[in-house]
């Protein structure tokens, strides 16, 4: 069965475990191991934190979008914002890369999101925002 839910909120750090426990709630019917969720909650959590720290950074009011797509074992999120957008999206999936040294920033947001999903897609534009693709298919036992 096929599924499919939006989120939107402010870009307020204080958004980011909604976004964890809506996206678990929502997989949650793939009957996922506890790794697999803790898994998907740490990739979302990367990104949802790059859009609101990197992709808002000194721009106010700014919105965060999470979709989710359930198709039969495997789940699709995306993350989306209308901020700064990366200049060089190759450089910043570099581990240990970060744009922000003095913040005591790891460098390794889209290195954990590779890590815990089957596949991360990013896309982003200077001005007009970022948008990251995560996909992941749940093991049945």
């Amino acid at each position: 069965m096929d599924n499919y839910m939006k989120l939107e909120f402010d870009a307020n750090s204080s958004n980011e475990s909604f976004a964890r426990v809506s996206i678990a709630a929502f997989v949650v019917r793939l009957d996922p191991t506890l790794e697999e969720i803790s898994d998907i909650k740490t990739a979302l959590s990367e990104a949802v934190t790059n859009a609101i720290i990197h992709g808002y950074e000194n721009i106010a009011d700014g919105i965060v979008w999470v979709e989710c797509r359930i198709k039969d074992d495997t789940v699709e999120i995306k993350v989306s914002d209308k901020g700064r957008g990366i200049e060089n999206v190759e450089k910043a999936m570099e581990p240990l890369y970060t744009s922000h040294p003095e913040m005591e920033r790891s460098g390794m947001g889209f290195t954990v999101m590779e890590t815990f999903m089957d596949s991360v897609e990013v896309n982003s534009k200077l001005g007009e925002g970022t948008r990251v693709k995560m996909v992941k298919t749940i093991r049945q036992k």
